[in-house]
């Protein structure tokens, strides 16, 4: 029997590794399988575990006000000794490119104990953009012994880098896997859409206004590297289009980062309420924002797990980032990039809303991030190894 150590700590890096989790769980008589979460983001990252129904075996609960990169780093990799001591697991997985990952990565390397990296051989290979993640995932690359890759090019950017091609499997991306298991428990549980519904109306906005054909645009933001002259832009541009498009809903979930709120209060005022069809709602759960992305016509984002997700629902993106290490979406034509600039994102919003030859040929693209199996597969290999 292998043990198995799954480390996360924040809301992105749970939706992709809580199914991972599940599927290990399956077969107990193959696998000890322990759950360390670092809460590194707190509240967003319990709302996901109690979706998915894990109880982790630890809690680093590191969080603090104010903390910074600095902080995160150290008490995950403090954290992570005194565990990895009294486990001693056989294997390490840790997901993607968060300060989290990769120093639960640096935690295991120094107990001479294998990392299996998930999501693993993404790049941009500009270490400032995004940042930090491009750094954290290409130190995390360097530790990992198991690398889990979600499409061919990743797997290509792993064998440039001189990774043997026996340590590499494409699996496709796990987020699929949650996104594809939710979806489906949102559609046939009529207690839970009404339940979604009234939180979505609690946050601050009511989901019956998309009936009778009305259109939606999801925005998020939260990058660092926008943080600044990036998103006044983003928030000069949405002003107008908002005001360009009166019949279409805008909808922003606020992240609750004081950079990002405070760049919107300096655009549209301090108070954000009934300003029409713009609406600045607060953080929604995952549950939520599935039904918000599954119902909206497109998104505009900087996100990088929405890149994949929204393609799997068959939405546009537009992404407000002026590099990405998800170019298997480009070449697919399933997401754009916008970056910052106010033209871009004014003009490509405008023709994803008035051309509707344009729209569908973004929308009716295949999704190269997997089928929902990728756990399955990664179980299997784990078996076999």
């Amino acid at each position: 029997m292998k043990k198995l150590l799954i480390v996360f700590g924040t809301r992105p890096e749970a939706i992709k590794m809580c199914p991972l989790v599940k599927e290990f769980q399956k077969h107990p008589k193959d696998f000890d399988t322990k759950v360390c979460v670092t809460g590194q983001h707190r509240e967003m990252l319990d709302q996901v575990l109690a979706i998915f129904d894990i109880k982790p075996d630890y809690d680093l609960n590191i969080m603090k006000s104010g903390q910074d990169l600095y902080d995160i780093t150290c008490r995950v990799l403090l954290g992570m000794r005194d565990i990895l001591i009294k486990e001693h697991p056989d294997v390490v997985f840790v997901h993607g490119d968060t300060s989290t990952s990769t120093a639960a990565a640096l935690a295991a390397f120094y107990q001479q104990i294998p990392v299996a990296h998930i999501e693993a051989g993404l790049r941009t290979y500009n270490i400032y953009s995004p940042w930090p993640e491009e750094m954290n995932r290409q130190i995390t690359g360097r530790i990992a012994t198991y690398n889990f890759s979600p499409t061919p090019l990743s797997k290509n950017n792993l064998l440039q880098e001189n990774v043997s091609e026996k340590n590499i499997w494409v699996t496709g991306n796990t987020v699929i896997d949650a996104l594809y298991s939710v979806i489906e428990r949102i559609n046939s549980d009529d207690t839970l859409q009404s339940q979604i519904s009234q939180n979505l109306l609690n946050a601050g906005y009511d989901i019956s206004r998309l009936s009778n054909g009305k259109r939606m645009v999801l925005i998020t933001g939260h990058r660092r590297e926008n943080f600044g002259d990036g998103f006044i832009n983003i928030c000069n541009a949405i002003k107008e289009l908002k005001n360009k498009y009166p019949d279409v809903d805008f909808v922003y979930p606020m992240h609750l980062n004081p950079n990002v709120r405070n760049a919107i209060h300096s655009v549209f005022g301090e108070n954000l309420q009934n300003l029409g069809n713009m609406f600045f709602i607060e953080p929604l759960e995952y549950l939520e924002f599935v039904q918000m992305m599954n119902s909206c016509y497109l998104v505009l984002t900087d996100s990088g797990g929405i890149q994949e997700e929204a393609p799997g629902l068959g939405k546009p993106v537009l992404v407000m980032r002026n590099t990405t290490e998800r170019p298997e979406a480009l070449d697919a034509g399933t997401v754009k990039l916008v970056g910052t600039d106010y033209d871009l994102i004014m003009s490509d919003v405008s023709r994803l809303l008035e051309d509707g030859a344009y729209y569908n040929q973004m929308s009716q693209a295949v999704n190269p991030y997997g089928d929902g199996l990728a756990c399955q597969r990664i179980v299997k290999t784990m078996k076999e190894l």
